[in-house]
């Protein structure tokens, strides 16, 4: 076993131990929740290795990091989230590779996703990314809607050929009133995603928590984590 595998296998263990027994103080069951290793600034070769270890899900936030790496992994059975702020003229490339996009939030970006995904005769699912800090009508810091456009995004969703409504994901904020309160803004994403499903049931997924947070996530009731930094460690970005 190579020196990374053995560091990478014991960061994940690490984590799987986190999550573990969040779900127990939480009394949910650990197959509950799923976790997505953010694999930005690292190398296809690392990913290669954490498929070897187990993982099926990863996430990436920059298209020109990530499709490279898609294309080099190609031959694995993994599930590719695109979890970063995502302009228009990206859309074409993300769709080629990514399974789920975390990071919709805006009805432009929807028409978008919708024609590439026809386009390469691909079923695409969707996020909408919630910004706890944004004032109605208005997009996050980091990206995201604000609460009060939900609804209407998840309607274009629903009716946009080739694009499937998988639920919810919100980053905590940094600014606002949930700055520093993970907890009560995940609890905030819980609410909203309750109020979601009545009108969308499949929609259940919901993605919060960070190698921070990861167990308040768990506590509110995420379905899937995105940790990055807890599994690969500390590096400087490529390029």
């Amino acid at each position: 076993m190579t020196d990374r595998k053995v560091e990478l296998a014991a960061n994940l263990a690490q984590v799987e131990e986190r999550i573990a027994s969040s779900c127990a103080a939480a009394g949910r069951k650990r197959e509950e929740v799923t976790l997505i290793v953010v694999t930005k600034t690292y190398p296809a070769s690392d990913v290669r290795i954490l498929h070897e270890l187990g993982v099926r899900h990863v996430a990436e936030n920059r298209d020109q990091d990530a499709a490279p790496k898609a294309t080099a992994c190609a031959d694995l059975s993994l599930t590719w989230h695109f979890v970063g702020q995502l302009q228009t003229n990206k859309v074409r490339s993300v769709t080629s590779y990514a399974d789920i996009v975390q990071s919709v939030d805006r009805t432009k970006l929807v028409t978008a996703l919708s024609a590439a995904a026809v386009r390469g005769e691909r079923e695409l699912g969707c996020l909408i990314q919630v910004a706890l800090d944004a004032e109605s009508g208005e997009r996050g810091e980091r990206g995201g809607v604000a609460p009060d456009g939900v609804e209407e995004l998840a309607g274009a969703i629903g009716a946009a050929p080739g694009l499937r409504l998988d639920g919810l994901m919100t980053v905590a904020p940094l600014a606002g009133v949930y700055a520093g309160r993970q907890r009560a803004a995940f609890d905030r994403l819980m609410e909203i995603s309750s109020r979601l499903r009545a009108g969308h049931p499949a929609a259940n997924m919901v993605s919060a928590g960070m190698s921070g947070d990861l167990e308040d996530a768990v506590a509110a009731g995420a379905t899937h984590v995105r940790v990055g930094t807890a599994v690969l460690g500390v590096r400087p970005r490529l390029g």
